[in-house]
C-alpha cells in the first residue's frame, strides 16, 4: 500500500474554463430571480496552483464551495491518478467549469 512517504506528489493547476448561468432555473425556482447573476467569484481563464507540498490546502482566493466540490479530484491528480480532468462546482444555477492538470516537477 502506498502512503504519504512513498507517493510522489504533484502540484495541480486549476483553470477556470467556463461559467454558466441558468436564468431559466433561477426564474423558476428562486424567490428573487432579479438578485441572481453568474458566479462573480471567478473569471474565465483565471488560474490557481495547488502546491505538491500541501495539495489538500485550498488555494488563496479560491471559492470554498467550489473547493469542497473538487478537492477529492485535485488530490487524485496530485497523487498521479491522471494528467488532466475537467469538472465543475455543484451550483446548479451558476456552475463553473474547471480544468485540473498535473504540474510537472519543475513548476510544482
Amino acid at each position: 500500500m502506498r502512503d504519504r512517504l512513498t507517493t510522489k506528489w504533484h502540484g495541480v493547476r486549476i483553470t477556470v474554463l467556463k461559467k454558466h448561468f441558468h436564468k431559466d432555473f433561477v426564474e423558476q425556482y428562486t424567490a428573487k430571480p432579479e438578485d441572481w447573476t453568474e458566479c462573480r467569484h471567478f473569471q474565465v481563464g483565471q488560474e490557481f496552483v495547488v502546491s505538491k507540498e500541501v495539495p489538500w490546502q485550498m488555494p488563496e482566493g479560491f471559492c470554498g464551495w467550489a473547493w469542497a466540490d473538487i478537492q477529492k479530484l485535485v488530490l487524485g491528480i496530485a497523487r498521479g491518478a491522471q494528467d488532466v480532468f475537467v469538472t465543475c462546482c455543484t451550483d446548479g444555477y451558476r456552475p463553473v467549469i474547471f480544468k485540473l492538470e498535473k504540474v510537472q516537477d519543475s513548476a510544482g
